[in-house]
């Protein structure tokens, strides 16, 4: 990079339109503004949504139901999904279920349903399960550990809270 190659950033220098110069300019009287209507005056600013005095989306769709703000969204991991990606004896925490890609690493709290069968001992440690899935583990001689919400199992199998 030199001197002479230096040189405004590109669009950053262009003659502004003059409006209002009479009829030979091409943008006189009017100024292209048009006839009258708020878009004509001067301060008019459109509010976000506004088109052109039809009814707007926002008005025109017909609302329903009800979003609960405090919901709390868990990842669901299937049995059938363990079975598949762990060997027996395994410990399964949020943190291995996330590097086998088995949940999102957005979510934090972790559900284990019982879809599928699981032939393994394994050691699952999460925030909850479904009955079925506690009595299948169980079945087949593993351990269910429950998490308590607001925190993440470390992978020595000690629950740490999050900050």
């Amino acid at each position: 990079m030199s001197l002479d190659k230096l040189k405004p950033a590109d669009r950053s220098k262009f003659k502004k339109k003059r409006v209002g110069r009479g009829p030979g300019s091409g943008l006189g009287k009017t100024s292209g503004r048009g006839h009258k209507g708020a878009q004509s005056r001067s301060g008019y600013a459109f509010k976000r949504g506004f088109e052109g005095g039809q009814m707007p989306l926002h008005r025109r769709v017909p609302k329903r139901g009800f979003t609960n703000i405090f919901r709390t969204e868990y990842d669901v991991v299937n049995l059938d999904q363990l079975e598949a990606a762990f060997d027996t004896g395994a410990t399964v925490t949020v943190e291995t279920l996330r590097a086998h890609g088995l949940v999102s690493s957005r979510t934090s709290l972790v559900k284990v349903l019982g879809r599928g069968e699981l032939t393994k001992a394994l050691t699952v440690v999460a925030h909850k399960f479904s009955g079925k899935a506690a009595e299948k583990v169980a079945a087949a001689g593993g351990r269910t550990e429950a998490i308590p919400d607001g925190t993440t199992a470390v992978p020595d199998g000690s629950v740490k809270a999050e900050a």
